[in-house]
């Protein structure tokens, strides 16, 4: 793997035998510096309480948040986001102060913006227009801190619209924000069937965010066969030098998953 990239530990798929508090300290101790979480509360806007034990564990165990997503919904239950769903639009943006607060509190740069499967009851075209003009919202609010929102391809998800980069990147133009960037997912996108190192070479200065798992299996690296190590240094050659999520479902335990990325590669600064 690259040499110079920063990695970070997604503490919502890795670390998921110890409660949900308790990981960003298991990451501290891995060696890790930088962690990302999905939304971590099961309601759009937490209370203070909750929001402020989360806040509390990152700072405790000596870590970054250098990546949170909006609240998505029940993903356990299939749900991938609210930004284009007419009927919980009012959550997303009720959440999106609340999210863009924890990240003011935590230093955190990114924030991803799950865009929702397609439901029935309105067309694409009214779905896309409530999607910019959701996205633009948190676009301003993560402008204010400094942040950016980022925008996902997905797989798995048979009824999520944006599943190419392409697909990302034309959601993205339309938003007409500056501070809203590609995640680039490389699992998600190889899944897909897109071709991760056009996107690399074509995109790699509208990437703001990456996250790695193997395919198949959405394992940590070494277990499939895509070429993570040669597309992690040819986004690094063309200049990314963001965070790299690592966003996968351990094999094994969460520790024994980390076996690729030696320990002195691990802190979050290179």
């Amino acid at each position: 793997m690259s040499h110079a990239l920063r990695y970070a530990v997604n503490c919502s798929i890795l670390f998921t035998e110890l409660p949900l508090l308790e990981r960003p300290a298991a990451a501290r101790r891995a060696g890790f510096g930088a962690v990302e979480f999905w939304w971590p509360f099961a309601e759009a806007v937490p209370s203070d309480t909750d929001a402020d034990a989360f806040v509390t564990a990152i700072q405790d165990a000596g870590v970054q948040l250098v990546g949170l997503n909006f609240f998505a919904g029940d993903m356990p239950g299939g749900d991938r986001g609210l930004v284009s769903w007419p009927k919980r639009s009012g959550e997303f943006r009720d959440n999106i102060d609340a999210t863009i607060g924890i990240g003011e509190r935590l230093g955190c740069p990114a924030f991803n913006a799950l865009y929702g499967n397609r439901v029935d009851d309105q067309t694409a075209a009214e779905r896309d227009e409530l999607a910019v003009e959701n996205l633009g919202l948190a676009a301003r609010a993560a402008a204010r801190i400094g942040g950016t929102v980022l925008i996902e391809p997905v797989s798995g998800a048979e009824r999520y619209p944006l599943r190419t980069a392409a697909d990302a990147l034309a959601v993205i133009d339309r938003v007409q924000a500056a501070n809203v960037g590609l995640l680039a997912d490389l699992y998600h996108l190889a899944v897909n069937g897109d071709d991760v190192d056009r996107v690399i070479t074509g995109h790699a200065d509208r990437i703001a965010h990456v996250q790695i798992a193997d395919a198949p299996g959405r394992n940590e690296p070494g277990t499939g066969s895509l070429p993570l190590d040669r597309q992690l240094a040819d986004l690094e050659n063309q200049g990314y030098a963001g965070w790299v999520g690592l966003e996968y479902k351990p094999s094994t335990t969460t520790d024994e998953s980390f076996g690729w990325l030696p320990r002195e590669r691990r802190p979050a600064t290179a």
